[in-house]
């Protein structure tokens, strides 16, 4: 006698929820890390840019850096030689549109070292994304992740 079967059993319904279950558990963490490397790669990306357009800054500047209380302006819109915004303004912009957010905590906002002269070892209350050393041209990340890293 032939039996026409017209549903799954519940055993080939638990089987095939098993395996799902089983590569969901493989899949998922690869994504988790794949965006931790894209956080890791914009974050050397924006910084590599910042620290290349500061070096620029100081070629046309006489070797000046950008100041703490300006460094957006200066960096975002033209500039004359001593770093000011009126008159002739032949320099800049060095950055299109506005400094580039830190991918991990989403701020563009840019607060001094704790120490002018050492390179920072971990973050600047505050919440700010990057911290910037006006006595050396020094530009470094303000989030923690960066520091465990190092």
């Amino acid at each position: 006698m032939t039996r026409n079967r017209k549903a799954f059993t519940l055993i080939e319904v638990l089987i095939v929820v098993i395996i799902m279950a089983v590569l969901a558990a493989t899949i998922i963490p690869q994504f988790s890390s794949s965006t931790e490397d894209a956080k890791n790669s914009t974050l050397s990306f924006n910084l590599h840019t910042i620290r290349s357009q500061i070096e620029m800054y100081k070629v046309h500047h006489l070797g000046n850096v950008p100041s703490l209380a300006n460094f957006a302006d200066q960096m975002t819109k033209a500039t004359n030689v001593d770093g000011g915004f009126d008159g002739d303004t032949p320099y800049g912009p060095y950055i299109q549109g506005e400094l580039p957010v830190n991918p991990f905590n989403h701020s563009r906002d840019v607060v001094a070292v704790a120490s002018a002269g050492d390179v920072p070892e971990a973050v600047v209350a505050g919440g700010a994304g990057w911290q910037y050393d006006e006595t050396t041209g020094g530009f470094y990340p303000n989030n923690a992740e960066w520091y465990a890293q190092q």
